[in-house]
């Protein structure tokens, strides 16, 4: 489960799409860039191929949530 969800404009003109998220899971912190068609571009560390999938959809809903709604 992620936690410590959070997420910024990448510019600060808010129409230009593509947003910096930062999360914990499993005890380690995440950090990447979402862009609009919801691929994710990871930071320093990628989360492990076994649960990648299943971050990706987290993601996916907490910005569709949070961003799109």
């Amino acid at each position: 489960m992620i936690t410590h969800f959070q997420y910024k404009p990448l510019f600060k003109q808010v129409n230009l799409p593509g947003w910096r998220i930062s999360f914990y899971f499993r005890g380690n912190h995440y950090d990447g860039t979402y862009h609009k068609n919801g691929q994710i571009e990871w930071g320093v560390m990628t989360p492990p191929k076994e649960v990648v999938t299943d971050i990706q959809s987290q993601i996916h809903e907490l910005m569709l949530f949070h961003v799109y709604e």
